[in-house]
Parts: C-alpha cells; sequence; structure tokens
C-alpha cells in the first residue's frame, strides 16, 4: 500500500492516514470520525484543528460522499492489497436510545437484552456516548443500580433474584463507566447520596470487575461532587475503598482508589473514618510493595492527609514500618513524594514526639535522612521543615551515634 498513491483528501488531517469514518465539522473541514472525537471529547479542544476556528457547533456530519469514493478507491486498488473499508454504523438516535430505555422497564428479559444493546452502542464511538448522556441514559441506569442494590439489601431475596439483580447492576455500571460522561453528566446523575451507597454495596457485594467500575466512578465523582455529599460519606464507605485498596484487584483501580482518598480526606472529619477503617496499615503495605512512582507519591499525600489528625499519627507509627518506609521514599521517588514525606514527619515531630518516637526516628534512620535532606537541592520549603525539625529535637538527637559522622556536620546548629 505504501507504492499506491493516496490521494491527499482522502487522509485526515490529524493523523495523515486514510480516513474510515469521514465527518465534517461546523469549520467545514472532513477528519476521520475517531481523531476528532479524540481531539473533541477525549482531548478537550474547542477549535478546529486544521482552520484553528472555535468549533460553535460539536456535531459530527457524515461525509456520505468522500466515503464512498474512498470505498471505491480501496475496491479498485484491491489487487495491491487494499482491503475496502465497510460502511461504519449510523450514530444512535435520541428516539432509539428511548425506546431502549422504555423497554428495559417492561420485563427482567427485555432489561437485560436493552442493556446489552445499551453497551454494545456506547462502545461504538464518542458520538454515541455523547447521544447517550444527553438523553439521560446515565440517570435510568444510575436509578436503576439505586433500584437493585435495595432490592438486594433484603434478606428475604432469594439466590436467583438476587443473581438477576447483580448482573443488572454489573451491566449498568460497566455502561456508566464507558459513557465517561462530562462534569454536567456527572453531576446531573451520579451525584447523591443514594448513588453513594449503592456504590458501597457493590463494593462490598459485587464482582472484581464491579467493584473496579464502582471505585473508578467514585473517581470520577469525587472530582466533581458537592461539599455536602463528600462530608456526609459513611464509615462503611471508608471501609470498602480500604478494602478494595488492600485487594489490589488492578492497578489502575488502586490510583483511582487513591484518587477517591485524596479527595475526601481532604475534609477533616473524613480522616478519622479512614483511620478507623483501617486505611492507615493498607496504606504502608501499599508503600512498601509498589515500586511505582504515581502511586508512591499518592500513597504519600494521603497519609500526609491522615497524619493531620492524632489518630491518623497513632496508626502510622503502630505499624512496624510507618517511619521507616516513609523516610526511605524521601529522595528516592520524586520531589513530589520528598515533600510528603517529609511532611508527614513534621507532623509526628510536632505533634507526637514522645521519647519512644524520638528513638525510633533515629534507629530507624530518619533523622540521618533528615541531615542529608539539607544538604541536596529538593524544594526550599522541603529542606527548611527538615532543619526545623532537626533544630527542635537537637537535644535528644545532635550528639546520637545514629547519625553517620559525614551526615553530622549537616545538622544545624
Amino acid at each position: 500500500m505504501a507504492e499506491i498513491e493516496i490521494p491527499p483528501y482522502f487522509l485526515c488531517p490529524i493523523t495523515l492516514d486514510i480516513m474510515k469514518d469521514p465527518v465534517t465539522v461546523s469549520t467545514g473541514i472532513t477528519y476521520d470520525r475517531e481523531s476528532i472525537e479524540k481531539w473533541i471529547f477525549s482531548d478537550k479542544n474547542s477549535i478546529c484543528p486544521v482552520t484553528k476556528q472555535v468549533l460553535i457547533d460539536p456535531d459530527l456530519t457524515p461525509n456520505i460522499t468522500l466515503r464512498r469514493f474512498i470505498q471505491s478507491w480501496c475496491t479498485l486498488n484491491a489487487t495491491h492489497g487494499v482491503e475496502r473499508l465497510p460502511t461504519p454504523k449510523a450514530p444512535v438516535t435520541r428516539s432509539q436510545l428511548l425506546k431502549l430505555l422504555s423497554d428495559a422497564k417492561s420485563s427482567q428479559q427485555m432489561q437485560t437484552k436493552s442493556l446489552q444493546t445499551l453497551r454494545s452502542v456506547a462502545n461504538q464511538n464518542q458520538t454515541n456516548r455523547r447521544c447517550m448522556e444527553t438523553a439521560g441514559v446515565a440517570e435510568f441506569l444510575a436509578a436503576l443500580i439505586v433500584k437493585n442494590t435495595h432490592e438486594a439489601s433484603r434478606s428475604e431475596v432469594s439466590e436467583e433474584y438476587l443473581s438477576d439483580l447483580n448482573k443488572s447492576s454489573d451491566e449498568a455500571l460497566a455502561i456508566i463507566y464507558s459513557l465517561r460522561l462530562t462534569e454536567s453528566g456527572l453531576k446531573k446523575a451520579l451525584n447523591n447520596g443514594d448513588f453513594v451507597e449503592s456504590l458501597t454495596f457493590v463494593m462490598q457485594n459485587g464482582s472484581y470487575e464491579s467493584r473496579a467500575y464502582a471505585v473508578m466512578l467514585l473517581k470520577s465523582m469525587v472530582e466533581v461532587a458537592e461539599p455536602s455529599l463528600l462530608i456526609s460519606l459513611k464509615p462503611e464507605f471508608f471501609s470498602e475503598v480500604s478494602q478494595i485498596l488492600s485487594d489490589q484487584i488492578s492497578q489502575k483501580s488502586t490510583k483511582a482508589t487513591l484518587k477517591v482518598l485524596i479527595g475526601t480526606c481532604a475534609w477533616g472529619r473524613n480522616r478519622i473514618k479512614a483511620v478507623e477503617a483501617g486505611a492507615v496499615a493498607v496504606l504502608v503495605d501499599l508503600l512498601l510493595d509498589s515500586p511505582e512512582k504515581r502511586t508512591c507519591e499518592m500513597v504519600l499525600a494521603v497519609l500526609d492527609y491522615l497524619c493531620q489528625c492524632a489518630e491518623g499519627r497513632a496508626e502510622l507509627m503502630r505499624h512496624g514500618a510507618g517511619l521507616a518506609v516513609v523516610s526511605k521514599k524521601i529522595l528516592r521517588v520524586s520531589q513530589v513524594a520528598s515533600e510528603r514525606g517529609v511532611r508527614i514527619l513534621n507532623s509526628i515531630s510536632r505533634f507526637s514526639a514522645t521519647h519512644g518516637v524520638l528513638m525510633e526516628m533515629l534507629q530507624t534512620g530518619v533523622v540521618a535522612k533528615l541531615c542529608l535532606v539539607v544538604q541536596v537541592d529538593c524544594g526550599s520549603k522541603t529542606k527548611e521543615r527538615a532543619r526545623e525539625m532537626l533544630k527542635l529535637h537537637s537535644r535528644a538527637w545532635k550528639n546520637s551515634s545514629c547519625i553517620p559522622s559525614n551526615l553530622m556536620s549537616a545538622y544545624p546548629s
């Protein structure tokens, strides 16, 4: 195919590959659907890549004439190994979606069939997903999940009925996640306490896949949630989030869970709930096991929040490796991780510095690491915090044999 001269107007201006599904934007320029959808919806650009004009209307109009020309050209060059491009499916319409939602309400059998169709439609292209969002599909699915989890929590439910409810909820969760809802769509469909409780139920009782979908949806919700929703989260929520973090279902779900904790533990009330749910021990264990940079940074960010309350500091020190692993990550992962690690140690040294804690900080190499921090380039605030800690506890630390002689010279006077 490289030897064949491809007409330039068959090529997508973004990727310079031959277009499979040409569509025209409001500026009159034609692109391949997949490329321009990524440009507009995933990358969140609002201008035409070629003309740089603002795209007033995000709708994409199929360029049927050009598509037929491309298909004819492919057919004429079939002897050169060029495959004919299949005719793409037409985007879904609002009326088609409303019919599927209506069918889903009629019976369990129709509901299962409709949900499967909706999932297939959502997986086709971004245009379908945006149409599904505006047609209220996410709101319908969220309400369905809430209804199913309420039914499933009843003790008298039969195993067969419970299985049907779980399958329905699993399918609905997968569809909502695949929609990649916009911020307004998230707020409209998902930002309510009942749905959070339903996701908590799924995290407790669902399959590994459903639990992963649940926490990834929660991550998106936390990013746009109203403060009133975040501060009213129940202790069970943090218990299930901590359990998912402990189970390490996948790297993607682990990062989503950490983002949920970062978003929720910014609120003081939630820090104690998370600590009581056992989050600190889980986070320390994860920090011990994970070599991945971004994961370490997020774990340290959550621990930084949790160590701002007395309960969090107590749990960190209760863990045999708590202080040591935080210290170990300083200067080994990134400047962000070093900053968070020093902040955690600063919270401990300022508010929980018993004689036993100070001695443990000496014996586990924390003080030696602080001496090293003040000598290297790791950010002025981080160095200043380390220097303040060394000064604050100089009577207990300064003349200790635990500090290597080459670092002792860095001890501030």
